[in-house]
């Protein structure tokens, strides 16, 4: 059914709610947990063009992964991880595409028109370019 699902990962509680549903998922289906956060502020949009070091939060994103990969292996499931920099939509999209995922597991905000109208959301450009099932959970 599934071999490789991707895991938007936030760094914040919301994470819990998605983890629970595909940490369930993956030991059901055997698939890999590709857990991916992406980076978005000034230091990493501008990581490669300006030859930036890697800021205090991006350290934080990348030992945050690290740490929730190191209790799900514990589960005994396989999980990868991936620090991406730059549109948080892109990136997940373009992961998706490269790393052969056949479903991208993400937890939402349930924002309201107005909110949505002005931001743009993340779930919407992923859930619209991508060819694979995308899985949404709102956060509680």
């Amino acid at each position: 059914m599934y071999h490789r699902i991707l895991v938007a990962i936030e760094n914040s509680p919301a994470d819990q709610a998605i983890l629970t549903h595909v940490t369930t998922l993956a030991g059901l289906t055997g698939a890999e947990l590709l857990l991916v956060h992406v980076a978005d502020g000034f230091a990493a949009r501008h990581f490669e063009d300006l030859g930036l070091r890697e800021s205090d939060e991006m350290k934080a994103d990348r030992a945050y992964l690290e740490g929730l990969a190191e209790s799900l292996t514990a589960k005994s499931l396989r999980v990868s991880t991936e620090l991406a920099m730059g549109d948080p939509a892109t990136e997940l999209i373009r992961l998706a595409q490269e790393r052969k995922a056949d479903l991208i597991a993400m937890s939402t905000h349930g924002h309201r028109f107005i909110n949505d109208l002005v931001r743009g959301t993340t779930v919407d450009r992923v859930r619209h370019l991508v060819k694979i099932p995308v899985l949404l959970l709102r956060a509680q």
